[in-house]
This record gives structure tokens, C-alpha cells and sequence, in this order.
């Protein structure tokens, strides 16, 4: 349905370190990169998340946040330790859900530059 999403940076390096971090352990990498923009995606295939820097960059308002899945709940248990050692902020620790659903186990997360992020395993 998707072939990817592009979130605008401000400060491309920081943003590099952050998202190696945190999506490493959901088993995604950075696929490519150039100067001034990156993109992560499952190892060897295409970015399913493109950053671009710009000085402007700003997050989408409320109600808008990237939901990543997670192979199992120690994933998205390593997801938001990794996103708060490499600057991101708290938006929900980790745990079930069962508000959506029984098995849902999730955790929310801000980049540095606000974006919201989630990591869930259903």
C-alpha cells in the first residue's frame, strides 16, 4: 500500500544516530544515505522511512504517528531504551494495550524533532 515515508530533520547526524539506534532493534537498517538525507528499511531491501534535512523541519500535528512492528515484545522493550539513550522522549512506556487488544504490547516514543513513534506486537 505504502512505498515509504519521509519525515523532514533538522539536524541530519543527530537523526542518523537516533534511528540507528532505535530501529535496530526492530531489525531494520539504514539502506542508504547521502549528505543530506537518509533512509531505513529491512536489510538489503528498499527505505520504508526516508529522513531529509531541513532547517524547517517540524512534526505533523496530533493524531499523527508511525507505527513500526515488532518481531516479539522484547523488541519494542529494546526500541524505547534505545529511543531514550539516543534523545528521544517518553510518549507511553512499554506494555499491553488492551484497550486495543488483548495481545497488543506496545511503546511510544517522540524522535528528536518530535515526531511520534511506535513500536508494537501484536
Amino acid at each position: 500500500m505504502l512505498g515509504h515515508l519521509s519525515f523532514g530533520v533538522r539536524d541530519l547526524a543527530r537523526s542518523i544516530a537516533f534511528y540507528d539506534a532505535a530501529l535496530e532493534a526492530l531489525g531494520l537498517e539504514r539502506v542508504w544515505h547521502s549528505e543530506r538525507a537518509a533512509g531505513y528499511g529491512p536489510p538489503g531491501g528498499n527505505d520504508v522511512l526516508a529522513l531529509f534535512q531541513h532547517p524547517d523541519a517540524a512534526p505533523p500535528g496530533p493524531g499523527f504517528h508511525l507505527a513500526f512492528a515488532a518481531p516479539n515484545p522484547s523488541a519494542v522493550d529494546a526500541f524505547y531504551a534505545a529511543a531514550l539513550a539516543f534523545g528521544g522522549s517518553d510518549e507511553g512506556r512499554p506494555g499491553l494495550r488492551p484497550q486495543y487488544h488483548a495481545n497488543y504490547y506496545a511503546a511510544f516514543v517522540k524522535d528528536p524533532d518530535g515526531h511520534k513513534l511506535e513500536a508494537v506486537h501484536q
